[in-house]
């Protein structure tokens, strides 16, 4: 059995042993991908640097907002090879007779006028110019491509998508080296014809991962002929250096936004808010807009660094500020128009934890799900309610049926399951998924089937395996606050807790009032790492014994009387085989 009682200092990132490193001077240096992003940055000078004969483009899997294509632009632009050749042409136009000749000067109306250029959203006249009419006159503007002829273009996947017709035309031109013109409407032609021109061009598409799925469904050969990179949402903290990492390029996002400096009692605040994001101790988040977003929050109430103290001001006026839905979920709770038991014992009942995300709210919350069960005489199946009533989602239906698995397994009778049960999540009115109350599931099964009473001051969040074994879910700060506020709400009597995962510790990064609860005694938490470690918390028995009361001998027991009894239900005549059966 592994059962870990969990110290107030696991619940957050270790950041004393940082202190000496926290203190150092960083400056505010450009922004720059380089120490944190490696594999982009070598992908980008590959890329730069390839033969003309390799594919004209690349992907890069990135979050395709303005931030991302801006710092991908100024990477694109520190590595790009220098040269002095004028790319692109001059257009003239005498008598509505047009005629092109090679540019000669930078001046020229179609000569590149820079080697690498990027626009979040465009329309086609935009990104291939176009021939414009005013009064009997004519004139050619010039687009994106004519711009960056020579060079290298950066647009967003999700751009070209939403516009087909921009991708094709972008993808001949590019292939063909050559730009042909067009005509915006394709009712009419162009009034005038317009001799195409030499073009010389590299694009990088940057999109998520969807995004560039659905490019791969629509270009399956070209996507296997270009360079592929990610830029990595996280810094892996392995070593004190890869803390030393962060500081400097979060003192670079500083820098590139223009906020004010980071003062050293700034910096365990900006890793616990970071980690919180990324769901990960060992991981901090790169995420230039994220980080931006977290320091200019706190700009208000920075006089004149931002420091430990502006962060928390600025971290409780922005829980503040979203946590309305959340007070009305509680006020429910304790208003009892969602009931949810937190004291006593009850046969075959448990606390879930689920996490609520509302479409519009910016923020995830963890709110306790009511999971009863309960068995009678039967063939043995258990009916999962909200399957049965097609609430429940595929990965919740895999849960329920794993869980069963595990007890047919557990129990290892010869003999037919003989009773039937159902589990359901009460009070529940729309879908649930996801596996993460399989763990709880189990645990209220296996009470009901064994006749022992669950401890309603405990909930139980994770998922099991076929063999027992309890494994990682998501949200686990969300759900622990979640249990945490409706015990506080009622008063905290030390008991009460949350059993969770042991692989989740690392996930922990939980608000103060948590954290000061445990340090005190007041609330729990128990980190397991089998099913089997999580009844003894719950009911106060062991998981199997020989030589005392345990769950499974209760079960067993239970089957035994079952199987006396049917045996006594033979018609009348062969009752009489009983006595052969007894002793």
């Amino acid at each position: 059995m592994t059962i870990n009682r969990l110290e107030w200092q696991q619940l957050l990132p270790n950041t004393a042993a940082c202190t000496g490193l926290f203190e150092r001077e960083y400056r505010r240096e450009p922004l720059n991908i380089a120490i944190t992003q490696p594999r982009l940055q070598k992908s980008l000078h590959t890329f730069c640097h390839q033969h003309a004969t390799a594919s004209p483009f690349m992907l890069i899997k990135a979050v395709d907002s303005r931030a991302y294509l801006s710092l991908i632009h100024d990477t694109v632009k520190n590595i790009q090879p220098t040269g002095s050749e004028i790319f692109g042409s001059r257009y003239e136009i005498n008598n509505a007779v047009i005629s092109r000749v090679d540019a000669q000067s930078k001046s020229d109306n179609f000569a590149a006028t820079d080697d690498c250029l990027y626009e979040e959203w465009l329309e086609t006249e935009q990104l291939f110019g176009c021939l414009r009419k005013h009064n009997d006159s004519y004139t050619l503007e010039p687009g994106l491509i004519h711009k960056a002829n020579g060079g290298i273009l950066i647009l967003s996947v999700r751009t070209l998508l939403t516009q087909p017709h921009l991708w094709f035309r972008l993808k001949q031109a590019v292939v063909s080296q050559r730009f042909q013109w067009f005509s915006v409407d394709d009712t009419r032609p162009l009034p005038l014809s317009i001799p195409s021109m030499p073009l010389e061009l590299k694009v990088i598409l940057v999109g998520d991962r969807y995004g560039l799925g659905e490019l791969q469904e629509l270009e399956p050969e070209l996507i296997e002929q270009v360079i592929y990179t990610e830029f990595e949402t996280d810094l892996v903290v392995n070593q004190d250096e890869d803390i030393v990492t962060w500081c400097e390029y979060l003192n670079s996002v500083a820098s590139h936004y223009q906020l004010p400096s980071i003062d050293a009692s700034a910096y365990p605040s900006l890793i616990n808010i970071a980690v919180r994001k990324s769901g990960d101790q060992e991981k901090l988040p790169l995420c230039p807009q994220l980080l931006s977003h977290i320091l200019s929050d706190a700009v208000p109430f920075a006089a004149p660094a931002i420091t430990a103290q502006s962060l928390e001001q600025s971290e409780q006026e922005k829980l503040w500020r979203e946590s309305y839905l959340s007070e009305m979920v509680l006020d429910d709770i304790d208003l009892g128009q969602v009931r949810i038991e937190t004291e006593g014992f009850v046969i075959g009942q448990i606390n879930g934890l689920s996490v609520l995300e509302y479409p519009g709210h910016p923020r995830a919350m963890g709110e306790p799900s009511r999971i009863s069960c309960v068995v009678h005489l039967g063939d043995g199946e258990i009916t999962d309610v909200e399957r049965k009533s097609e609430l429940g989602g595929n990965l919740h239906a895999k849960g329920i049926m794993i869980m069963q698995a595990f007890i047919a397994a557990e129990l290892a009778s010869d003999q037919q399951f003989p009773f039937s049960g159902s589990i359901v999540f009460e009070q529940s009115y729309g879908e649930v998924d996801g596996d993460s109350a399989s763990l709880a599931g189990l645990c209220a099964l296996m009470s009901a089937l064994s006749q022992q009473p669950i401890n309603q001051q405990i909930a139980v969040t994770g998922s099991v395996d076929q063999f027992g074994n309890v494994q990682t879910i998501g949200g686990i700060n969300e759900k622990i606050e979640g249990f945490f506020d409706v015990c506080n709400s009622r008063e905290l009597t030390g008991s009460q807790g949350v059993i969770l995962p042991l692989t989740n510790i690392r996930h922990l990064c939980l608000k103060n009032d948590v954290v000061e609860a445990v340090k005190a005694g007041r609330f729990h938490l128990w980190a397991i790492d089998h099913a089997q470690d999580a009844l003894p918390l719950l009911t106060g028995l062991p998981y199997v014994d020989e030589n005392k009361p345990s769950i499974i001998g209760s079960i067993q027991e239970r089957i035994t009387q079952v199987a006396g009894n049917d045996r006594n239900r033979l018609p009348w005549p062969f009752r009489w085989l009983n006595w052969f059966n007894r002793g």
